[in-house]
C-alpha cells in the first residue's frame, strides 16, 4: 500500500511507520514536530520507501497533496497530553477539529481508506468496567479544560460518521486506551514515562489526586498491528473500535510498581489537581475497555502485560538519560 501517516514522528506514528515499511508498504509522513521528534524515526530516516514532510494538518494544501495517490491514510496527528490541552487550549481545539476535517475531506476526495485515532476520553466520567463502543458519554462542563479534548474528538468522530454515511468514505475510528511504550514522553502528562524518569533520577513520583484512580495500559506494539489490520477491514468501515488492555491498576499501585522495578529510593508525593492542572481540571475514577469488537474484527488480543510495559518504558527512559548525559559531557 501507499500510506500517508499524520503525526508520523510521534510516539505511536513512528512505531506505525516502521511496521508499515517492514511489511513492504511505502509511507509519506507529516508532522509539525510540536511533540514529535526526528529521533523517533532515526532507524528509518534513509529508507527508500519513506518520506517525512515537516508541516501541519492545518495546512489544507499540504494535506491534499500528500493524500493524493495514497491507498490509505492513518490520522494520528493531534494535540495530546493534559499539560498541552491546559496550556494551549485554543491551538489544541483548532488542530484537533479543523486539522482532522482537512484530513477526512482529503481522504474522501481521493478515495483513500482512512483510520482516525480517537480516544478513551470520549467516555468521559463513565466508570463502568468494560466500556463498549455504544456506552454513554458522561462529560463534564465544556468550560472545564479537562473536557475540551474529549469534545473535539467527539466532533471528529461525528465528522467521520457523516462522511461514511453521506460520501461513502471507507473509514474506521479507533478509541485508544492509554497506549504506552518506548518513545513516549512524560513531558506532556503521560504517567508511566513520567514515573519512570522520576524514579530513575531519584525524584519523588508525583501522584495527582488520591491516587486511587484506576487505569488500563496497553503496549504500543500490541496496538500497531491492529491499526494496520483495521484500516483494511471492510467490516470495520463506519465503526468506532476500542483498543486497549483490561488489566487494571490504580495510580498508587502503578507508582509502587515503577519504584520496585527501578530499585529506586524515590518516595511517592501527592499533589492536588488544582496545583497540577489549575481550576479547569476534572478527573474520572475508573476507565476499563471492552475490546470484544476489536477481537472479532481483527483478532486483537494484547500479549504484553503491565509488567512488560513498565520494564520497556524504564529501559527507554534509561537510554534517554544515558544519551543526554553523554551529550552533556
Amino acid at each position: 500500500m501507499r500510506c500517508f501517516v499524520t503525526g508520523a514522528a510521534g510516539f505511536i506514528g513512528s512505531h506505525l511507520t516502521e511496521d508499515l515499511l517492514a511489511a513492504g508498504h511505502s509511507v509519506v509522513g507529516l508532522d509539525d514536530m510540536s511533540t514529535g521528534r526526528e529521533a523517533n524515526l532515526a532507524e528509518i530516516s534513509d529508507h527508500p520507501r519513506f518520506q517525512l514532510v515537516t508541516g501541519s494538518i492545518l495546512d489544507q494544501r499540504t494535506v491534499e497533496e500528500l493524500t493524493s495517490g495514497a491507498d490509505c491514510v492513518f490520522h494520528l496527528a493531534a494535540a495530546v497530553g493534559a499539560f498541552v490541552i491546559r496550556d494551549r487550549a485554543l491551538d489544541s481545539l483548532r488542530t484537533n477539529i479543523h486539522g482532522t476535517e482537512n484530513v477526512v475531506a482529503a481522504a474522501s476526495r481521493h478515495g483513500a481508506r482512512l483510520l482516525v485515532a480517537s480516544t478513551s476520553e470520549i467516555y468521559g466520567k463513565n466508570t463502568k468496567v468494560g466500556l463498549r463502543e455504544d456506552a454513554d458519554r458522561v462529560i463534564g462542563s465544556p468550560l472545564r479544560s479537562r473536557w475540551s479534548y474529549a469534545e473535539a474528538k467527539a466532533i471528529d468522530e461525528s465528522l467521520v460518521d457523516g462522511y461514511v454515511r453521506e460520501r461513502g468514505l471507507r473509514a474506521v475510528i479507533v478509541r485508544l486506551f492509554n497506549t504506552v511504550g518506548p518513545r513516549q514522553s512524560g513531558r506532556y502528562g503521560m504517567v508511566i514515562p513520567r514515573f519512570a524518569r522520576q524514579a530513575l533520577t531519584g525524584q519523588p513520583l508525583t501522584v495527582f489526586g488520591t491516587g486511587d484512580q484506576v487505569r488500563c495500559f496497553c503496549h504500543v506494539l500490541d496496538v500497531i498491528p491492529a491499526l494496520i489490520r483495521l484500516v483494511q477491514c471492510d467490516s470495520a468501515v463506519g465503526l468506532a473500535v476500542n483498543l486497549g488492555s483490561s488489566e487494571q491498576v490504580s495510580i498508587n499501585q502503578l507508582a509502587r510498581l515503577v519504584i520496585d522495578a527501578t530499585g529506586s529510593a524515590s518516595r511517592i508525593e501527592r499533589s492536588s489537581y488544582l496545583d497540577a492542572y489549575g481550576s479547569g481540571y476534572e478527573d474520572m475514577q475508573r476507565r476499563v475497555p471492552d475490546c470484544t469488537l476489536a477481537g472479532q474484527l481483527v483478532g486483537f488480543s494484547p500479549a504484553r502485560s503491565l509488567t512488560d510495559i513498565i520494564h520497556a518504558v524504564i529501559a527507554d527512559q534509561q537510554a534517554s538519560l544515558t544519551e543526554a548525559a553523554a551529550v552533556a559531557r
